[in-house]
C-alpha cells in the first residue's frame, strides 16, 4: 500500500509549530526556519543572555518631536516574516508593541541585534544578515563578544566598531553596544 504524501512549499507553511517550538526549548536548544532551511542552535549562555540585558538597558529614544518610536526591545522573540521564515533575533526593537501577544509576531522589527555564540558565527553572520538585509530591516547590529567588534548595517553600508559604542538607528532610537 502506497503512502500518499501531501506536498507543501516550504515558505508558505512554516516547518515549526508551537509544539516543535517547545520540544527544542525543553532540550535546551533553540530554532528557527529560514528560507526553507531549519536552523537548530543551543540556547545562549550566561555571557551571551548578560550583553543582551546590558544592550537593551542602554536602549533609549533620541528627543525627538511628535512622539516618534517607542524603541520597544524584546530578547528571543518568535518573528514570522512575510515569505514563512521564523527568526528569533536576539534582540528586537519595535517603534510599537506588536499586535500579536500569545503567538508568533508579524510585526518586522525596526532594528535587529545579534550576538555572536561560539560555534554559531556563521548563522549570524552568513545566514541571518543576508535575510535581515532582504526583509529591508533598517539596522542590523552584530556584535562578537570575544573580540568587542560591533558591525553596523544600515543605508546601504557598514560601520566597524570596537564595543563598546553608541548607535543610533534610523528610527531615532539609541544603544550602547
Amino acid at each position: 500500500m502506497a503512502i500518499k504524501t501531501q506536498e507543501r512549499s516550504p515558505l508558505v507553511t512554516p516547518f515549526i509549530t508551537d509544539e516543535l517550538e517547545h520540544l527544542a526549548d525543553q532540550l535546551g536548544m533553540k530554532i528557527e526556519y529560514v528560507s526553507g532551511l531549519p536552523i537548530w542552535e543551543a540556547s545562549p549562555v550566561y555571557r551571551h543572555q548578560k550583553k543582551v540585558d546590558q544592550i537593551r538597558g542602554s536602549l533609549s529614544l533620541l528627543q525627538q518631536e511628535g512622539g516618534g518610536c517607542a524603541c520597544i526591545s524584546v530578547s528571543d522573540l518568535t518573528i514570522l516574516f512575510p515569505e514563512g521564515s521564523i527568526k528569533r533575533p536576539d534582540i528586537s526593537i519595535f517603534c510599537h508593541e506588536p499586535d500579536e501577544q500569545e503567538t508568533a509576531c508579524t510585526l518586522i522589527p525596526e532594528a535587529v541585534i545579534e550576538i555572536l555564540s561560539k560555534g554559531y558565527e556563521k548563522k549570524d553572520t552568513e545566514i541571518s544578515l543576508p535575510f535581515y538585509l532582504a526583509q529591508g530591516i533598517a539596522d542590523i547590529v552584530i556584535f562578537d563578544p570575544a573580540t568587542n567588534k560591533v558591525s553596523h548595517y544600515h543605508n546601504g553600508q557598514v560601520d566597524e566598531y570596537d564595543s563598546p559604542v553608541e548607535l543610533i538607528f534610523v528610527c531615532g532610537c539609541r544603544a550602547t553596544v
